[in-house]
């Protein structure tokens, strides 16, 4: 019987407990059959839950015949080696410069001798580069199924994860609420009609699947919670009597009018956002520590550790035991600090208990008798007994990593891709060590893909793993053990790989709300007039006349170059943000503490304007640079991504017709079509792998791009997160602003601080009446690698001589 037909019944049953997928539910009870029986019951428990029906499902899935399990399991497996689309590595090769780390997982082991150290099995990526690959066939099987707990909890999360984030964009703009935190309140408890019971009856709804996914992601000993408020006797729910309410208190009785919805007040508002602060903080040194604490104390990978623990009981006893012959003997004579020797000291008291050794010897062995048989443990039994389960609880940890990392990395050419990916974080040695001593979060990370590239299909999907929302005060998690006061999944693990980075000191802690208001008040008070030798009459604030002069601009930091200048070679191509509110009018908010209470018109051009400017003057001074009188390959994102052509000065308005504005911010969209152009170019020095997409190779040329951005897009993040892996892109960044706008602000410093530690990201920001001449050097800087002088730059603007 084939594998697929042999769990068919199981699949049946299954879908009338868990809402998967038909392949999804395949994939669970595959996953199960690899492990051993108590784990698979303890996975298939926190999956499922304890109902009655669930708990007679996992009973007669474990107790099925076990034969049939390891066919089951032994066909998968033969099956995942003759697949005809997986890559196969090519036979051996000499090393190249990409070699020479080690990243753990190897389950291939077949050795029967020990470790004799603390150091964990590892195994290294081939001693090649991977073979070429080719971009998957639509509909083709390109990998063998993996999944567990996370997976499965991610799949079913994601259904209505970005659903549940527009329904709440919608009630707070429908509610005249601009600040992302607070959730629209109705006036009464009980439920009617109204928009915001519609929504609150949508997050109620989603209970199961916030349960699903706290199960999937808490650590040992942790609680789940919610925000339900008709269940605080029994609520563990540190948030809900420790942090106010920005409406206040008893804001049921403030509503303008009967049937209508209070608002929120400023200073209760900024009271919540202190109380968060505060208990989030204190939370997450909590369970960092006490994570810490549960961490196995002797080596999982050591596989004598029981023995090393019960020897070294064995050699305390015998040590204690040799002193007291010694004594009974007299072999010691230590002088005793009246002068004594210590053989002569003990002989008396020796002397006066020979009488009563034997009554105390048959008195000892009938209370030992007795205490067995009650079950009452000596401290030496207690002792064996607790070793011995630390050691098999750290075997089945070590199994369930072995398991995990065989699943997820499934042959050579998938690890010496995981493998260069940690070199080029600069995670390589953290992640080893983790791994060695602190397997437990390890593994935590390790199934929810910490120690990977970012799959290539996430890109295009409106929700995956990393843009789900982290809300402490309603009880829906992170991934890491200190995940209270980030906003979602993304911006999690970017700041866990910034704090676990070779050269990292300290940790780099994201700034909470308050500190990042803050902060960027202050860089907006710190703008100045621009060089005034800038100055165009051209400039698209001049020719619109929107206001006179320019505005004040907070000036780059000067040019420091960190990359290899630009070379012939290089690849410079152009990604455009054509979101909706490029074709907004401009406006500022106004605070009240950190409350946007309105908004406000500002005097500057459309943001469309200003970067279709931006474009034209860089993509002239490049041409005039390099002779690339063909121009320049033009990119656009907003939902999805849309490649316009080649632009150059000649045909530039031309081609700006086709950009279609419109749609939200993904720039992970523009950012996989722009890769995808740039190795279609350069295929022949690169690889393709089914899951990650396309590997560059030691001679694939630079790819040099300039994002032009007027706000933060939603997946800014992920962006981030992958190109610190990357070390064949250079990205500079153009942010448009509003005047006067502390958002513009926060996002420039969140780009600075990327910028300062990945030296592949630059960065130039503008707000208001734009200085474009400025602004096009600045760029230019940053993007060719080298300081242009001015004179330099004079000449790059002279228009270039086209060809026909």
């Amino acid at each position: 019987m084939s594998h697929q037909a042999s769990l068919e019944p199981w699949v049946h049953q299954l879908s009338q407990i868990l809402p998967l997928d038909h392949s999804e539910l395949e994939q669970v009870l595959a996953y199960n059959s690899s492990l051993p029986k108590e784990e698979a019951a303890k996975h298939l428990g926190d999956l499922l839950g304890d109902d009655a029906k669930s708990a007679q499902f996992i009973s007669e899935f474990n107790s099925r015949n076990d034969g049939d399990a390891a066919h089951q399991l032994a066909t998968l497996n033969n099956a995942d080696t003759k697949d005809p689309h997986a890559v196969q590595p090519p036979p051996p090769a000499p090393a190249d410069h990409e070699t020479g780390y080690h990243i753990p997982g190897d389950t291939k082991d077949t050795s029967d001798s020990k470790n004799g150290g603390a150091a964990p099995p590892s195994y290294a990526p081939p001693a090649y580069a991977p073979p070429p690959g080719q971009p998957p066939k639509a509909g083709a099987a390109n990998h063998r199924a993996h999944t567990n707990p996370v997976i499965e909890a991610s799949h079913v999360r994601a259904r209505d994860e970005q659903k549940m984030q527009q329904a709440l964009m919608n009630l707070q703009y429908q509610y005249g609420i601009y600040n992302s935190d607070i959730e629209p309140e109705h006036d009464v408890d009980y439920p009617c009609g109204c928009a915001i019971h519609r929504y609150k009856a949508m997050k109620w709804g989603r209970y199961g699947v916030q349960e699903m996914w706290s199960k999937a992601v808490k650590y040992p000993g942790e609680h789940s919670y919610n925000d339900n408020q008709n269940n605080t006797i029994f609520s563990r729910n540190p948030y809900m009597f420790r942090v106010v309410s920005p409406y206040g208190y008893g804001y049921n009785q403030r509503a303008t009018y009967w049937g209508s919805a209070p608002k929120p007040i400023a200073s209760y508002h900024a009271q919540n956002i202190h109380q968060t602060i505060d208990l989030n903080n204190r939370l997450n040194k909590e369970a960092q520590a006490e994570i810490d604490g549960k961490e196995p104390k002797h080596s999982i990978w050591n596989d004598d550790a029981v023995e090393v623990a019960l020897s070294k009981l064995n050699m305390s006893e015998k040590s204690n035991g040799d002193r007291k012959a010694s004594l009974i003997n007299g072999d010691r004579k230590t002088p005793l600090a009246n002068g004594t020797d210590e053989k002569a000291a003990v002989r008396p008291q020796l002397t006066s208990t020979d009488s009563t050794n034997s009554a105390a010897a048959k008195k000892s062995s009938k209370l030992s008798s007795f205490r067995k048989s009650i079950g009452i443990k000596t401290s030496d039994e207690r002792v064996v007994a607790k070793a011995e389960k630390a050691g098999s609880k750290g075997q089945g940890l070590r199994d369930s990593i072995l398991a995990e990392e065989d699943g997820r990395w499934p042959d050579e050419q998938w690890r010496y891709i995981v493998a260069v990916y940690q070199d080029k974080v600069g995670m390589a040695n953290m992640i080893a060590d983790l791994r060695a001593r602190k397997p437990t979060q390890y593994l935590h990370l390790l199934r929810a893909g910490y120690f990977e590239p970012i799959p290539v299909a996430w890109a295009s999907q409106a929700s995956n793993p990393l843009k789900f929302s982290i809300e402490a005060a309603a009880g829906w998690r992170g991934i890491t053990p200190a995940w209270r006061g980030y906003e979602d999944t993304a911006e999690e693990r970017l700041y866990w790989v910034l704090n676990h980075r070779v050269g990292s000191v300290g940790m780099r802690m994201k700034p909470d709300f308050i500190s990042e208001m803050n902060m960027a008040r202050a860089r907006m008070e710190s703008a100045v007039e621009p060089p005034p030798s800038y100055f165009d009459a051209q400039d698209t604030c001049h020719i619109q006349h929107t206001s006179e002069g320019y505005s004040k601009q907070v000036l780059p930091s000067p040019f420091r170059a960190f990359d290899k200048p630009e070379t012939a070679s290089d690849d410079t191509m152009v990604l455009l943000d054509v979101s909706g509110s490029m074709d907004f009018d401009p406006v500022r908010p106004v605070y009240d503490q950190y409350m946007v209470t309105k908004w406000v018109k500002s005097t500057q051009p459309k943001n469309k304007d200003v970067a279709k400017a931006i474009v034209r003057r860089f993509t002239d001074a490049m041409a005039h640079h390099d002779h690339q009188s063909s121009g320049y390959d033009l990119t656009t994102f907003s939902d999805r991504a849309t490649y316009i052509g080649t632009v150059n000065h000649k045909n530039l308005d031309q081609m700006w017709r086709n950009v279609r504005l419109g749609g939200g911010t993904r720039v992970m969209t523009g950012w996989q079509k722009v890769k995808e152009l740039h190795f279609q170019k350069h295929s022949e020095s690169a690889t393709y792998h089914p899951i990650y997409g396309w590997q560059a190779g030691p001679s694939t040329p630079m790819l040099r791009l300039l994002l032009l951005l007027d706000g933060e897009a939603t997946d800014m993040d992920e962006f981030e997160l992958d190109l610190l892996g990357l070390s064949w892109a250079h990205v500079t960044i153009f942010l448009i602003g509003v005047d006067g706008c502390p958002h513009h602000h926060r996002h420039a410093n969140e780009l600075q601080r990327i910028s300062d530690v990945n030296h592949h990201v630059s960065f130039v920001d503008a707000q208001g009446n734009t200085p474009e001449r400025f602004v096009t050097h600045e760029l230019l800087k940053r993007h060719l690698g080298y300081d242009i002088t001015m004179t330099e730059f004079q000449e790059m603007e002279e228009l270039p001589a086209y060809t026909e």
